[in-house]
């Protein structure tokens, strides 16, 4: 059975920081098995700048069991599979540690983007293209963070967003939802207001 106790516990840590990490977990609807996990790409790679959304599953034996995590954006990396998103890390498989966090999974995660392990790829392809033409993997790996990563921002980073900009959380949600989710018209009448 799920701890959903230390569940609420690690959500609270991991957002506590978000502004700070860039981090952060929120429930799939209310349902707190089903998660989305948010990693900002790392400075000084092809991912900087993308915003990449990670679906956590949490299986009945958290926190003994690690939970399964696979990226929902679209990554080109060699540990994790351009066609599913499923991610070749040690701690979340048989490296877990109930001592281990969400937070600490996705800083894991983050860390890996910055450090490819070519010689244990969960997609073969783009390890050969790490290993044979560095440039090209370079670029593929911009463009699929252009692509995938930059495209739209989620509904909480948009309220984020604008709440840092001083308005307040509950009429930016209203706003963002009469106009169809877009940040730029939402400004548009929240600064007409």
């Amino acid at each position: 059975m799920v701890d959903f106790t230390r569940v609420q516990k690690e959500l609270a840590e991991c957002n506590r920081d978000e502004k700070e990490s860039g981090i952060s977990v929120m429930p799939k609807n209310d349902d707190l098995t089903r998660l989305i996990g948010t990693i900002p790409g790392p400075i000084a790679t092809p991912y900087e700048g993308g915003i990449f959304k990670i679906d956590i599953t949490l299986p009945d034996g958290y926190p003994f069991e690690p939970p399964r995590m696979q990226f929902a954006t679209k990554v080109w990396h060699p540990n994790i599979s351009s066609q599913s998103g499923a991610i070749c890390l040690d701690i979340l498989k048989d490296q877990w540690s109930p001592a281990l966090t969400l937070k600490t999974a996705l800083l894991s995660i983050q860390a890996l983007l910055s450090a490819p392990e070519p010689d244990d790829p969960q997609d073969a392809v783009v390890a050969k293209q790490y290993h044979d033409d560095y440039q090209t993997f370079v670029g593929t790996a911009r463009y699929w963070t252009e692509a995938f990563a930059k495209t739209s921002l989620g509904v909480e980073e948009k309220v984020r967003r604008l709440v840092e900009m001083g308005f307040p959380d509950d009429l930016v949600r209203k706003t963002l939802e009469a106009v169809g989710g877009d940040e730029n018209i939402a400004l548009e009448r929240l600064l007409s207001a």
